[in-house]
């Protein structure tokens, strides 16, 4: 039986983050790295939610995602962070009668329909849903293509261009950047990255030290600058559905067998191919998604999402981790990365290293809602985060003529 910890004192360990931790230092040991040596799987799990209380099945920070009771018994997760998601909520529910706005009405909305309609219907329309009760159908990692290897100079410092927003695939460009790479940072100028503007203390810590490029995606010639830069780089992190890959005009596929040694992440919510490759996904429900949640509640009878977003920087170190080893292996490959699926292999794993501990920490973590996170230092900047587009001629200049 787990007892509610008292509101008052620091709250309970996050759940994973000593499967995290171990990620990390085998990844500094590996490629003999002091800077990420330095961290630790709590410090980058919590930092963002240094001043977070656990808030059961509403998501912390914000409460941009809620678990839901459905009529069949099962509990469904909607993350709700952009305003054209709420619109196309009477489309999820099959009537225009509702409040998109109110949380309690989405949630009297949810109890009339079954939990794998929902889910079945939510991705099909592009929403970030899930069921506490699925299992993912994709695998963590994924080599999706392959291709020839590049053999390097002495003294080489790798190119990275960071095309992903948020918080797995910075982060993930995050610890490269550690690791010594040089990592350029790549935003739309009608999308810059939204937590740019949501949340500023956490995008400086995870793109602090990258260059900054502002790119037109309706430009033609900035485009093809873009796709030079790629053609010359090291690494490549994305977070794009493949239809909005395809739309920028970019072919991750043909870059990958045409550029020999590059190595490309591709950041998604379920997968990277098939079906799932178009499914949207957070990491609020993707942590849902991956079996959380309902671990959680079989060791604590109380159910709700654990961790901050934990998907995402269980994906990022994840992502970080693979793109090191394969580039250091020289050969050219995509490699896909799920995030419900990473999740639901970290907390495999961490059942097998130590079952005892694992349900311990989920016990008290079901235990704690209205508690704050636990105490996390948030980390003091290195390096200067640069402004908006302060690159880009730099960049896209000097490579669309080589």
């Amino acid at each position: 039986m787990f007892l509610p910890t008292d509101p008052a004192s620091p709250g309970p360990a996050i759940p994973l983050a000593r499967w995290a931790d171990r990620q990390i230092k085998a990844m500094a040991d590996a490629h003999a790295s002091p800077a990420l040596a330095a961290l630790d799987g709590a410090t980058l799990m919590g930092e963002r939610g240094a001043n977070y209380r656990i808030s059961g099945s509403i998501s912390p920070g914000l409460g941009g995602s809620h678990l839901m009771p459905t009529r069949d018994g099962g509990w469904f997760a909607l993350t709700l962070i952009r305003e054209i998601d709420r619109e196309l909520l009477p489309a999820l529910f099959g009537s225009a009668d509702i409040d998109v706005h109110d949380w309690n009405a989405i949630a009297a909305a949810v109890l009339r329909h079954d939990c794998n309609d929902l889910v079945a219907r939510g991705r099909a329309l592009g929403l970030p849903v899930a069921s506490a009760d699925e299992a993912p159908v994709s695998s963590p990692i994924e080599v999706m293509h392959r291709g020839e290897q590049r053999e390097r100079p002495a003294g080489h410092r790798p190119l990275v261009i960071d095309m992903s927003a948020i918080w797995a695939g910075p982060l993930a460009g995050h610890l490269l950047w550690q690791a010594g790479m040089e990592v350029v940072k790549v935003e739309s100028r009608s999308r810059p990255d939204l937590i740019r503007r949501d949340d500023p203390a956490t995008f400086a810590r995870i793109n602090q030290g990258k260059a900054s490029l502002l790119v037109d995606f309706a430009s033609e010639s900035e485009k093809a600058a873009l796709v030079a830069l790629i053609r010359r780089a090291d690494v490549v992190i994305e977070s794009s559905r493949p239809r909005a890959l395809r739309h920028l005009g970019i072919d991750a596929e043909a870059l990958v067998r045409e550029v020999p040694g590059l190595v490309w992440l591709s950041v998604t919510g379920h997968g990277a191919s098939g079906e799932a490759a178009n499914w949207v996904g957070i990491g609020n429900d993707c942590g849902v998604a991956g079996g959380l949640s309902r671990a959680m509640a079989d060791v604590s009878g109380e159910i709700g999402y654990v961790g901050d977003a934990i998907a995402d920087p269980l994906t990022g170190i994840t992502a970080a981790h693979e793109g090191l080893a394969a580039y250091r292996r020289g050969f050219a490959q995509r490699i896909g990365l799920s995030m419900s699926a990473i999740t639901a292999l970290a907390l495999a794993q961490e059942r097998d290293h130590d079952r005892t501990a694992i349900d311990a920490e989920l016990g008290a973590w079901g235990a704690a809602t209205g508690c704050p996170f636990p105490l996390v230092r948030p980390r003091m900047l290195q390096a200067p985060v640069r402004p908006l587009g302060a690159d880009t001629v730099r960049y896209l200049d000097a490579f669309a003529q080589c």
